[in-house]
């Protein structure tokens, strides 16, 4: 029981990782680009929610499969 409860904890840790990373270098590289070019700011804020919409969809992989894990 106690190491299931562990295993989810692990896969549910390491699956945030990389997302949060992720969502962390994508929100840092469009501010300095909208800094660089503000009048771009609406070309870059769809396709930056895009990316940052598909880096928590692999957080939620690693919810579901720590939630299999029995």
């Amino acid at each position: 029981m106690e190491i299931t409860m562990l295993a989810k904890a692990i896969a549910i840790g390491v699956g945030a990782i990389g997302p949060g990373l992720g969502i962390g270098m994508i929100g840092a590289k469009a501010m300095e680009a909208i800094g660089r070019n503000p009048e771009a700011a609406g070309k870059i804020l769809v396709p930056m929610l895009l990316c940052a919409a598909f880096a928590e969809a692999i957080a939620i992989y690693a919810l579901v499969v720590a939630f299999t894990i029995s």
